[in-house]
């Protein structure tokens, strides 16, 4: 079997892309935890805020305990302080921090990696907060599941739990935000770190991707309002095109229609994106679900049970909004453009009439002239028979001729040659006209 040779390939003109696209696979790999471990995690919207800001932001985290920022490479970096670890990440739309440490012993973890966190630097952070989530890593050893499970049944609240990873850990959380932060327990059985690692970042994703796939709900609100209004409008201009008595109103009616159109248009460019990127989110919501590999506990929902009745309705809700809002938008082009041909329609039957009138213009104007040409030949006789009658008296002292006679003689021959003349003049026209 041959071998490539390495030099040969270093001869090829590589891609400027190649290994920033090869790097991608690799992007964005989770921090290895061991039991015990909190984490604190941020996501916030960064609407309009440059990249440089959130660099500028961490630097001065990373000068607070006097460490060198490592390089953004693909919109990410790991900042180890000693104290603790910061995973930063920035997305299409907004960025997280992740923040890992591992607790001391008898501490309160009720506060998770922040009381480490410089004072101030946390509030200042850029952008607008979206998900903020303590999750809290135990051994079964010190933190039994039983224990768990009948703290949250005596709590009284609904709470969410599952065996992950083939039974190597436990999941419990109520979705439910406490002082500003939603909590979430994971009992590891028989984890390996970076499967640790792995199931803590598949759940910030989860509470992230969900919450922002939730920002289309209040915007299928409002699009359905004005699909109830613009509906129930688009049917009064359809009655009102089907009693449209005159050009006039037809035209009414398609300046209306028109109107609505635009609206209509106006609110699909404006949420075609927050649709779009719901169904996105909700789909790597479900896909990090699976990832888990739930097994039920008894007497508690899985995560993905939880989804499926509280998080799928919503979607659907922006699913069907969207179809309807497509389906309005077609109709109304629809009808739009059937106006336009009957008002097209009615158009033409008025320019044939214009046209039919122009015709009847022209033939009265060719009887016209008809008659003027006959007036003419009279006219042309008489001067003409004027113009002989002064020759013949002009010549009457050198021939023996009477001009009376010699001018009736020539006023039928002149007017038989003007006749002829003007005969020969218009079947010329006619014949060029054709």
């Amino acid at each position: 079997m041959s071998t490539t040779d390495p030099v040969a390939t270093s001869r090829l003109t590589e891609h400027p892309l190649r290994y920033k696209l090869n790097n991608e696979l690799h992007a964005r790999p989770p921090v290895p935890l061991t039991s015990p471990h909190i984490v604190s995690y941020v996501a916030l919207m960064h609407e309009g805020l440059a990249v440089g800001e959130e660099l500028k932001h961490l630097q001065a985290l990373a000068d607070a305990f006097a460490r060198p920022l490592p390089q953004a490479d693909g919109g990410h970096l790991h900042l180890d302080v000693g104290e603790f670890k910061l995973k930063w990440e920035r997305h299409n739309e907004f960025s997280s921090y992740a923040f890992f440490r591992t607790p001391k012993d008898g501490e309160d973890t009720s506060r998770g990696a922040l009381p480490v966190i410089p004072a101030g630097w946390l509030e200042s952070l850029p952008g607008s907060l979206m998900v903020a989530t303590h999750i809290e890593v135990r051994s079964t050893r010190d933190l039994p599941p039983d224990v768990v499970k009948a703290r949250l049944i005596s709590s009284g609240r609904q709470a969410v739990g599952a065996q992950v990873s083939d039974g190597a850990a436990w999941v419990f959380t109520d979705f439910t935000l406490t002082d500003g932060w939603s909590r979430i327990t994971v009992l590891d059985e028989r984890l390996a770190p970076r499967q640790a690692g792995r199931t803590v970042q598949r759940l910030f994703e989860i509470e992230t991707y969900r919450v922002i796939a939730l920002l289309a709900f209040p915007v299928a609100k409002d699009v359905g309002h004005l699909l109830g209004r613009a509906e129930g409008e688009l049917a009064q201009l359809m009655d009102g095109m089907g009693a449209a008595a005159s050009s006039d109103d037809e035209r009414e009616v398609l300046s209306r229609l028109t109107r609505l159109a635009a609206e209509v248009e106006h609110s699909v460019a404006r949420t075609t994106f927050r649709f779009g990127a719901a169904q996105a989110y909700y789909k790597l919501v479900r896909s990090r679900i699976s990832e888990l590999r739930e097994q039920r506990i008894e007497g508690f929902p899985t995560i993905g049970e939880f989804m499926e009745r509280r998080l799928t309705p919503a979607i659907s809700t922006c699913e069907a909004i969207a179809r309807r809002q497509e389906d309005l938008s077609g109709r109304v082009a629809r009808n739009s453009q059937l106006l336009r041909t009957r008002v097209d329609i009615e158009l033409q039957r008025q320019n044939q009439e214009l046209l039919a009138q122009m015709n009847r213009r022209a033939r009265l104007q060719l009887r016209l002239q008809q008659t003027v040409e006959g007036l003419s030949i009279v006219a042309i006789t008489y001067y003409a028979s004027q113009l002989v009658q002064y020759v013949s008296k002009g010549l009457k002292p050198l021939l023996p001729i009477n001009p009376d006679i010699v001018t009736a003689i020539s006023i039928p021959l002149i007017a038989g040659a003007a006749a002829l003349a003007m005969r020969s003049m218009r079947r010329k026209l006619e014949a060029e006209e054709e």
